[in-house]
């Protein structure tokens, strides 16, 4: 019934969405906005295009690359500073000053360092992915029971044993809703990096068109982003709610 429920609250919102866009083009014009039935052909028009896919597949792998490493460094790093208080008093702020920085004005220091390609909007992804992903993972060890690790010194554990045989399991849950949030900017991250440090994949492709003034191509790309980023966020907060679920 829940689910019955969840499905209709959803159709609901994906109709009155398609509604106010298509309103919306009716009053701006379809010079301005897109309507939706022109928006979802000019999708087919690009797919038959053989450049398409190759700027999907830069994209997915550099969004993989980029999620991969953020996750790595995310909990690897967010362990140690919650495990160690004189580590996170210090690592936190950073974190915090980095998180609240717009990535963008990091634009020219990656270029240079990176270049225009796949490195640079790996990166790109990297640093937006992996301070919400080191953040929660700290304050989710720090909110493991002590209990926990006293059992781990009871069996004469060493710490590795500890860290990965009881804390990280016991912090997992959490952890993960700051995986889900992390790979979300992951692949924002992406995307600008692909406009603004690449000559391939969809950000490219959606700088191009609008270099071009195409309107239906900058839409039917915007529309691939979002149902792309909407379908991982789901995924994510479905696998997330399972986690705390069994929990």
């Amino acid at each position: 019934m829940i689910r019955l429920r969840r499905t209709a609250d959803f159709v609901g919102v994906l109709v009155v969405g398609v509604a106010i866009w298509e309103a919306a083009s009716l009053v701006a014009g379809p010079e301005l906005v897109v309507p939706p039935w022109a928006t979802v052909s000019q999708i087919g028009v690009l797919a038959h295009r053989p450049s398409f896919w190759g700027n999907v597949e830069a994209t997915v792998l550099a969004f993989v690359v980029a999620a991969v490493i953020a996750t790595a460094v995310g909990i690897g790093l967010g362990t140690w500073l919650g495990f160690s208080r004189g580590a996170s008093e210090t690592g936190e702020p950073l974190l915090m000053s980095l998180g609240s920085l717009p990535k963008v004005t990091l634009y020219p220091v990656i270029l240079m360092l990176c270049g225009l390609g796949m490195s640079a909007k790996i990166t790109f992804g990297v640093i937006h992915g992996v301070v919400p992903i080191t953040l929660f993972t700290m304050g989710a060890v720090r909110n493991v029971p002590p209990i926990v690790l006293r059992v781990g010194r009871l069996h004469n554990l060493s710490m590795r044993e500890q860290v990965f045989s009881l804390l990280i399991p016991a912090a997992l849950p959490e952890i993960f809703s700051g995986v889900r949030i992390g790979l979300s900017v992951t692949l924002l991250g992406v995307i600008l990096g692909e406009m603004f440090a690449s000559t391939r994949g969809l950000g490219s492709m959606l700088m191009g068109a609008i270099g071009l003034a195409d309107l239906r191509s900058v839409a039917a790309i915007a529309l691939i982003l979002i149902v792309s980023a909407v379908a991982l966020s789901a995924t994510m907060m479905w696998l997330d709610g399972r986690m705390h679920h069994r929990a």
